[in-house]
């Protein structure tokens, strides 16, 4: 692992500037870790005193994209959702013909499922694709989701989920704050499993989805452990095709998230929130899930 001084070196040359609200301070090669020590009198302080860690759970191994008709009816059964299954799978025009789509579909098939394809997802998705896609989910009254491709294609089927909850609310409605209202999602959101195919994004285990907000011409998108997928099938077969651009592409991509965490906010110096329960997806820098993170991606 690099050291500490060659991270902040990268970071200083970087001198990256960012509005999000964990990240809203350039590195200045200042103190990473805050921990405060003592009494727990900090409870009653305006600043936040704790950090929860979440994600999905997932299931990993050679051939797991089978399981998905099962693991389906499954999350649909615990969730007390009777009759035949109507799915949306939804993957990219890439990805459509590849064995990953079919395998998925066929296992859906298998178990009886009815599925219907959605493959117009936008690599790095904006306001019109997220919309597209919710009118899908909607018009079809989807009440499964699968999601087969890369962050593109799970933060989007994320979305469609959502909004095929929320059927009268916009996508603003949700998204962050101050570019949206940061309303709270609703917490009954349809089953969704995602299958990545690519190894960078993470996507399959956290509540966000990124878009262009083309009006805007930046990004935004929405955080929250409801949007999180109800499992995650890590099928390592499914990468065996990855081209190798697309490879190098996703390491770079865990590389500057780890970066990333280097120019948080501490959670420490956060507000606190109304509730212990609304904490955001992410909530600062800490010691302790900063080391699991870094330890997860290198």
């Amino acid at each position: 692992m690099a050291s500490k001084s060659v991270v902040t070196k990268v970071l200083s040359s970087l001198q990256a500037r960012c509005a999000c609200p964990a990240h809203s301070q350039a590195f200045n090669g200042g103190p990473v870790f805050h921990h405060r020590r003592g009494n727990s009198s900090h409870i009653g302080s305006a600043t936040e005193y704790a950090v929860e860690m979440s994600a999905s759970s997932v299931v990993f191994g050679p051939g797991v994209i089978h399981e998905v008709g099962h693991q389906m009816q499954r999350l649909r059964s615990n969730k007390g959702i009777q009759g035949t299954a109507h799915v949306g799978l939804f993957t990219d025009n890439n990805l459509l013909t590849s064995n990953m789509v079919k395998n998925a579909l066929g296992s859906l098939e298998s178990v009886g499922s009815k599925v219907t394809v959605f493959s117009d997802v936008r690599i790095e998705p904006n306001t019109e694709s997220m919309q597209k896609a919710v009118d899908f989910a909607r018009q079809n009254q989807l009440d499964g989701f699968v999601a087969v491709g890369g962050g593109s294609v799970m933060d989007t089927c994320k979305v469609a989920n959502l909004l095929s909850v929320a059927r009268e609310s916009d996508i603003f409605d949700f998204v962050n704050k101050p570019m949206g209202k940061g309303q709270e999602p609703p917490p009954n959101l349809h089953p969704l499993i995602a299958i990545p195919t690519t190894a960078g994004t993470g996507s399959e285990t956290t509540g966000v989805a990124v878009f262009d907000y083309t009006a805007k011409n930046s990004k935004t998108g929405i955080g929250h452990k409801s949007l999180r997928p109800s499992l995650g099938l890590i099928d390592p077969d499914s990468m065996l095709t990855l081209p190798s651009r697309v490879a190098a592409w996703s390491g770079f991509d865990v590389l500057c998230h780890a970066l990333e965490s280097y120019t948080a906010i501490p959670y420490t110096e956060r507000p606190r929130t109304q509730a212990p329960f609304i904490r955001p997806a992410y909530q600062g820098s800490g010691r302790e899930h900063s080391t699991t993170c870094c330890s997860l991606c290198l």
